[in-house]
């Protein structure tokens, strides 16, 4: 099984995708972690629209 953690920044339509994202990933098997050291995976859903998760972005 694989083991994933996402982290969602930005909009509500961010945290919205995020959701339809991870009902894919456990449909598929996949199993959500809390945090990325235990990940296989990690999965960043960001928006690049606003200046201040651009920057919290790059700073990651």
């Amino acid at each position: 099984m694989v083991k994933y953690y996402i982290e969602t920044y930005g909009c509500v339509a961010n945290k919205v995708d995020s959701e339809i994202v991870m009902a894919a990933l456990a449909s598929s098997g996949w199993e959500r972690v809390e945090s990325p050291e235990e990940a296989d995976v990690t999965i960043i859903n960001s928006c690049a629209v606003k200046e201040k998760t651009i920057a919290h972005m790059l700073a990651r």
